[in-house]
């Protein structure tokens, strides 16, 4: 069946994939992304997120040696948003929503992404996200970390960083994986990823890398070329709660899967990434998982993308290139 075309159902999302092998070697002549690559500075007077520099805002960045949090300049929440009653309406519905956003910049390095930092500056970034999460979840319901890395994926500075959005409802996504984990748990009494992960591990064919905390695999189910889905072997169910072996480890196979990533078309390999962890506040949450997702666009080389169009924005998400097939590619690399 691998060999023809078939859908693949995500337990995550309760959503369906198209997958259709037969198209991997179709002829592009379609656009191709122009390379903007160009070797950074450890340092730009001109970077609005380096240290000591002034921001789009005109607050002054502290000379800072490490991580460095601040609250976005144009941050998409507001903390103090007037609550107004509900719309009662069927069919045109709104709710207030609070919030806050944060950047995080990785390091005072304007030329160093994730995949170029030392282990133990990773591991430094891990615990700033543990930190933060735990701020933020004590008064928010949902806490996103995520980075948009590269230009195509829209990143509006060069300088590596990341961000964190906390607001008071619980977004579409994890909102869907919530209701698909727990109703897993309630159906079956055990973890829906620990189980997925243990169907991983004796497959084989979709793990790209693992140690003895950590395993990467390119999901069964995944939509983006080389996507990929960093799971814990033990139950963990926020970020906060990993143990210091569980971040060291973490650190240490970010880092070898990023470089990959970045020699697989001889490029800085745009992505988003982000870590899903049960949301906060009353609710069931003993079937979650925390876990992680990149998705980057990169299709055939630097220069050619995946498109999410057509059919994949009227009908279902579409692949041509088999999870089993990204998964290798990314072993080899």
């Amino acid at each position: 069946m691998d060999l023809y075309p078939h859908r693949r159902f995500n337990p995550l999302t309760g959503e369906w994939l198209l997958v259709s092998p037969q198209r991997g070697t179709r002829p592009w002549l379609g656009w191709e992304e122009l390379s903007s690559e160009k070797r950074c500075e450890a340092y730009d007077p001109n970077c609005y997120l380096c240290p000591g520099n002034r921001r789009a805002n005109n607050q002054m960045n502290p000379h800072y040696n490490s991580t460095f949090v601040f609250d976005n300049d144009f941050s998409a929440f507001l903390p103090d948003t007037p609550q107004k009653r509900r719309s009662n309406s069927e069919i045109m519905k709104s709710q207030s929503v609070c919030g806050v956003c944060r950047v995080i910049c990785f390091s005072p390095r304007h030329d160093l992404t994730l995949a170029e930092l030392p282990e133990e500056q990773i591991l430094d970034i891990i615990n700033v996200w543990a930190l933060q999460t735990t701020e933020l979840g004590g008064k928010y319901r949902w806490v996103q970390i995520f980075e948009n890395k590269g230009a195509l994926m829209g990143c509006s500075n060069p300088h590596p960083h990341g961000q964190i959005w906390a607001g008071t409802a619980l977004p579409n996504e994890p909102a869907k994986e919530s209701r698909r984990q727990q109703s897993y748990f309630r159906k079956n009494g055990t973890i829906l990823l620990i189980d997925y992960l243990q169907a991983e591990l004796q497959a084989k064919k979709r793990i790209v890398l693992e140690n003895d905390q950590w395993v990467i695999v390119v999901p069964f189910w995944a939509v983006w070329p080389f996507e990929i889905l960093v799971l814990p072997r033990e139950h963990v169910l926020r970020l906060p709660n990993l143990n210091k072996l569980q971040k060291r480890g973490l650190a240490e196979l970010l880092k070898r899967m990023l470089q990959k990533y970045d020699r697989l078309f001889d490029v800085s390999f745009p992505y988003s990434a982000g870590w899903h962890g049960a949301p906060f506040g009353k609710g069931q949450f003993d079937g979650w998982q925390f876990h992680g997702h990149f998705y980057p666009p990169l299709l055939r080389s630097a220069s050619v993308k995946k498109f999410m169009v057509g059919y994949e924005m009227l009908a279902e998400a579409q692949r041509d290139l088999t999870p089993e097939s990204a998964a290798e590619i990314l072993r080899q690399t």
